[in-house]
């Protein structure tokens, strides 16, 4: 307080209590793509973080899914049906898969997150522009994960350019953030002839950064489009049209029946109203199996998606009931058929510890439990700091708290009573988390310390150079990721 210099009687009030450490979140995920618009109150939201609680807002700002568009081609390689005698392959001539991994991530325990959409669905898919959408979110503090979905759908240069890049955003640019990766081409086998999705995916992600991420394989079959979502208007109608009629001259209909599938065929064009696309679709489907076989086949590709916006919903809901400690493992995957690709205990063992360390983490099936998320582990699986996930995303959690709130004792005398407000303050955010079993313990001496002080952190010079250091040491838990079970016969007593 100021000199007293009037006769008089002087309040002074001292605070009882150091300051507190507000915990942050820790499941605000930054989503990048492509969305029909970006649009709100007449302005464009095109490149820039919006914040989202719900699908329903992301269709009121990004609109709705896309109108995939698909070709039908012969092809022998790899065939989606066959057709007297000849192999088709279905295509999907567009790539915009942002609005079902949206989907995806509310199914699965999603809440509050970020979207940057970077175009519309007029624009091709570019590297250049995804990467771009990581630019502003360099000035948001909020999200604390990254992921692209769409990074799959691009060459297999440029997805693997593209997650260097996250992996670089997160580790080095923001040093808060965990990147959610897929693998390219995820869903095919690893001995595919194409080569093995795993080794391409490890021999070209780099080896900066790998403790701020993590990748999931394969992909999955999900369950979030119907067949009431398209119908014979996403295909070349003049092909289909073609293709139908040679079914229908290998039928035995009498001709009566003939001429009236025929006119149901002729009647296939673009511009009809709703009720009518409504009809056609429903008749071909019963009458045609063709028909039946390519809609089905559809379906089957819109819902083939990478898991990464899943993993970010997993995160979320493990996050909000059990906390960031707790590994997102051993967790079920909502809205999912199956994994594209079975991966058996022998076969994840080269995916779990390799010898690069590039762990990645399988999703698998189990009789009676379903698809379950199978793997807990960072990129850097060879470091015995940051080898899981909970650990990385924990120590983040921690270090942005303490930060944020330190930043009040800016300025602050650097001496003794400031040291004793900065430690008790710290202290007891610590004895919270360790409460809640963030921390691992049996008293809070063994699961944490903080040192502040003279001699124990700082030395003179430091003090004269307005430097205070503050060292906080803590044991954060980590997984029981091997359980070993030893069973041995003992002698009869009795």
């Amino acid at each position: 307080m100021s000199a007293m210099k009037t006769p008089g009687v002087y309040i002074v009030e001292k605070n009882a209590f150091p300051n507190s450490v507000v915990e942050v979140a820790t499941a605000i995920p930054a989503f990048i793509g492509y969305t029909e618009k970006a649009m709100s109150d007449n302005k464009s939201l095109l490149n820039k973080p919006w914040r989202i609680t719900s699908m329903a807002e992301f269709r009121t700002y990004f609109g709705e899914a896309p109108k995939p568009k698909f070709t039908l081609t012969e092809d022998t390689k790899t065939p989606s049906l066959i057709f007297n005698g000849k192999s088709y392959a279905l295509d999907r001539t567009d790539k915009y898969i942002l609005y079902y991994n949206m989907l995806l991530f509310y199914a699965n325990g999603g809440g509050s997150c970020y979207v940057v959409s970077v175009g519309d669905y007029t624009a091709d898919i570019e590297k250049e522009k995804l990467e771009q959408g990581m630019i502003p979110l360099v000035k948001e503090s909020e999200p604390t994960m990254v992921i692209i979905p769409e990074a799959v759908t691009l060459k297999a240069e440029d997805c693997y350019a593209l997650q260097a890049s996250m992996l670089k955003h997160c580790g080095y640019e923001t040093k808060n953030r965990f990147a959610i990766l897929d693998i390219h081409n995820g869903y095919k086998e690893r001995n595919s002839p194409d080569g093995d999705v795993i080794d391409l995916f490890r021999n070209n992600i780099g080896n900066e950064f790998l403790d701020s991420g993590a990748a999931y394989y394969p992909w999955i079959n999900a369950s979030i489009v119907q067949e009431n979502e398209f119908n014979f208007e996403n295909l070349d109608i003049a092909n289909l049209q073609a293709l139908l009629k040679k079914e229908l001259e290998l039928t035995s209909f009498d001709q009566d029946k003939k001429a009236t599938i025929q006119a149901y065929i002729d009647g296939l064009k673009k511009g009809l109203s709703d009720v009518e696309q409504s009809t056609l679709h429903k008749v071909l489907s019963q009458l045609s199996p063709l028909y039946r076989n390519i809609m089905n086949e559809i379906r089957i590709t819109l819902n083939r998606l990478p898991v990464s916006a899943a993993m970010a919903g997993i995160y979320t809901m493990v996050d909000n009931t059990k906390g960031v400690w707790k590994a997102p493992a051993n967790t079920g995957i909502s809205a999912a058929i199956s994994p594209t690709v079975n991966i058996s205990h022998e076969g994840q063992e080269d995916l779990n510890v390799p010898l690069s360390g590039k762990a990645v983490n399988a999703i698998r099936t189990f009789t009676g439990e379903g698809i379950k998320v199978w793997g807990a582990r960072t990129l850097d699986g060879n470091s015995l700091d940051w080898r899981y996930i909970n650990v990385r995303r924990t120590m983040i959690m921690l270090q942005e708290s303490v930060k944020n709130a330190a930043l009040a004792y800016v300025f602050e005398p650097n001496e003794a009573n400031t040291w004793v407000s900065v430690k008790s303050m710290i202290s007891n955010f610590l004895n919270s988390i360790w409460k809640r079993g963030g921390l691992a313990g049996a008293v809070p001496d063994d699961a944490y310390s903080v040192h502040v002080g003279l001699g124990e952190t700082m030395t003179p010079e430091d003090i004269l150079e307005g430097t205070m250091r503050i060292t906080v040491l803590v044991a954060i838990v980590r997984p029981a990721e091997f359980l070993e079970i030893t069973f041995q016969q003992q002698m009869q007593k009795s």
